[in-house]
């Protein structure tokens, strides 16, 4: 098992939506995702993670349906807007340009 990691201010948003972006899911299944692809190194947790989906509903970046589980329990399922899509590619292209920038001085300096 990997160690838990701390996310950096603002990271939980461009993950929520690459969590959405192949699929609508609830918030427990967004958490889940978000563990199991990191190894469980991310973990989560309700408090911050539903603040979260709230924000990007109201920025119109995702937008809530009320579905029935697969345990038979209804759920808000978030899906990902036209305009998520297109935030997404925008935050992960800079955070792809800052990581590399931060690489560098990490190796260089």
């Amino acid at each position: 098992m990997a160690d838990r990691l701390d996310l950096p201010q603002g990271t939980l948003d461009m993950l929520i939506l690459k969590a959405l972006a192949l699929e609508p899911l609830h918030g427990w299944g967004i958490s889940e995702r978000l563990q199991q692809i990191s190894d469980k190194a991310l973990q989560v947790r309700q408090g911050s993670l539903y603040p979260a989906l709230h924000r990007l509903e109201r920025r119109g970046w995702i937008e809530p349906e009320w579905k029935t589980t697969d345990n038979n329990r209804r759920a808000k399922y978030y899906a990902l807007t036209r305009l998520g899509r297109k935030q997404l590619e925008t935050q992960a292209s800079a955070w792809q340009k800052l990581s590399a920038v931060v690489d560098r001085v990490m190796k260089l300096a």
